[in-house]
């Protein structure tokens, strides 16, 4: 049973006949019951559920990240959601059954800041070394602003996220666990501004080997 919280003009929760009222971010809204399928399992809704399955599989490890490096694109869904829907869009790659990821066209960050620079980025040692061009003063980009890294090891089905050093530093060596030893890693490299208001594309650096 549906109730009616604010008067008759006002948002319901729960199901009246065949609307069911909801509230998402202080949003009212209402929405249809879904209708019976008579074959929910179309060759195009399994192509549709193959590559929803994937990307989320991809982009779940990085989660903490995406909340930071999509907040300005949500509208009206989750930064999580806007990241999903990116990638589906533009990221999926093959055909059915055999989709695969192009991790390169993944963004775990959007925005209008100026991105990373001439960035490099080698792994030695349990170590991984990057390095980049301070770019400071193209368009908004300063050098306080902070260079945030995502390494995502598909392997173990994780990522290391780290806060590293200024734009202007030019340089950052973070630790890789030693049993990530032998597994390719996509790292991801963006920056955000020091009031946190602007942030930039990330970049992709795919199937590096991490040593």
């Amino acid at each position: 049973m549906g109730r009616i919280k604010k008067g008759i003009l006002g948002g319901f929760s729960g199901k009246v006949g065949t609307v069911v009222g909801a509230n998402w971010k202080r949003i009212a809204y209402m929405r249809s019951l879904p209708q019976n399928v008579k074959n929910p399992r179309t060759l195009a809704q399994q192509r549709q559920r193959s590559k929803f399955s994937l990307v989320v599989a991809l982009l779940k490890p990085m989660l903490p990240f995406l909340r930071i490096g999509w907040k300005f694109y949500t509208g009206r869904q989750s930064a999580f959601n806007a990241a999903t829907s990116y990638a589906l869009a533009n990221a999926v790659t093959g055909t059915f059954p055999d989709f695969q990821i192009d991790h390169a066209k993944v963004l775990t960050s959007r925005g209008n800041l100026p991105p990373i620079a001439n960035a490099t980025a080698q792994s030695a040692t349990g170590t991984l070394t990057l390095t980049w061009q301070n770019n400071s003063g193209v368009g908004s980009a300063q050098e306080t602003d902070q260079l945030h890294i995502v390494v995502l090891n598909p392997a173990k089905d994780t990522a290391l996220i780290v806060e590293g050093d200024n734009r202007s530093q030019e340089t950052q060596i973070i630790t890789i666990p030693t049993a990530w030893n032998g597994d390719k890693a996509h790292i991801y490299l963006s920056f955000i501004s020091d009031d946190a208001k602007e942030v930039s594309n990330s970049i992709c650096f795919d199937n590096v080997t991490i040593r």
